[in-house]
């Protein structure tokens, strides 16, 4: 396992109101120092915005006890999906996400390098991120929960471990 969170430029899209328009949004491009340097982070990963477990448990109970996880010292929590910036942006509305950032990583090359990209092509998603939340210190990976039966096409999408009580119960027994 790594210890430290790959070096990766993001895809994304900023509100950029001198555009003008319905859609008033630039490229722009985030590195991983800054999200992670001198930071620290929760991340959680999953295998695609608006899909059912993804879209009722995952995210909302992030977004749910995210005052709890700032109150503890984290200055961020970050839903890494591979999916483009668009599709991020629409299930964030969809799901009234006010909190949680959600960071599109639509080439796979942050989750690639983190070693959790699965082939998901058994349920027709092609290559996406296996399940799992970490904790990031400065770009270092502190503590990682992994979802049990990784592999590619895996027949079930096991959520056990990558929850938010998860990882709120284990940064609270750190201090």
């Amino acid at each position: 396992m790594i210890t430290h969170v790959p070096d990766v430029t993001f895809k994304t899209r900023v509100r950029d109101e001198s555009i003008g328009g319905e859609n008033p949004f630039k490229w722009y491009d985030l590195t991983t120092d800054e999200l992670f340097a001198n930071k620290k982070v929760v991340v959680f990963s999953l295998p695609g915005a608006f899909t059912p477990t993804c879209s009722t448990s995952h995210l909302p109970r992030y977004e749910e006890l995210y005052n709890e996880f700032k109150a503890l010292g984290v200055d961020e929590v970050v839903c890494v999906s591979v999916n483009d910036a668009f599709v991020m942006y629409q299930w964030g509305l969809k799901q009234g996400r006010e909190n949680v950032f959600l960071l599109p990583d639509g080439n796979g090359e942050f989750t690639r390098k983190m070693g959790m990209l699965v082939d998901k092509s058994n349920l027709g998603f092609g290559m996406r991120s296996w399940r799992y939340s970490m904790y990031v210190d400065n770009k270092e990976i502190k503590q990682v929960f992994m979802e049990p039966g990784f592999d590619d096409n895996c027949p079930t999408d096991p959520f056990e471990v990558s929850d938010a009580d998860t990882m709120l119960e284990y940064l609270k027994s750190q201090k």
